[in-house]
């Protein structure tokens, strides 16, 4: 999971958010990775970072892959954890955070968030 995580923020992906499925019965996988991307390009480019960080990090590559050309969605399929990569203005449309909203969600800040601006340095 850690892998995938990198891969989406190396290159600025938002919005991550973690869907555990570990205490539901049936589910189609033990998490979902969801983020989005700001243009096609970029979602395009989250998934290829995804793939080349979960194969660096794991020798693990997806059992399928769909949606990549289009730029709108992409879908990484991992057995356990599938990760959706929305443009973001696809993602609310079929909100799948509320979808699975039984589910606990843990989301990740997005790298600016979690960097200090330049008021909490003081002035040298």
């Amino acid at each position: 999971m850690t892998s995938v995580v990198a891969g989406i923020q190396e290159v600025k992906g938002h919005r991550i958010c973690i869907v555990d499925f570990a205490a539901i019965q049936n589910s189609v996988a033990a998490r979902f990775i969801i983020c989005e991307g700001q243009s096609n390009t970029q979602v395009e480019a989250i998934a290829r970072s995804v793939e080349e960080f979960t194969e660096k990090m794991h020798k693990e590559s997806p059992w399928m892959k769909q949606g990549l050309r289009g730029g709108q969605w992409a879908l990484l399929d991992y057995a356990d954890v599938v990760v959706h990569i929305f443009h973001k203005d696809w993602r609310a449309h079929y909100g799948l955070e509320e979808l699975w909203a039984d589910a606990p969600q843990q989301f990740v800040p997005d790298l600016e968030e979690a960097r200090p601006s330049p008021e909490d340095f003081p002035e040298y």
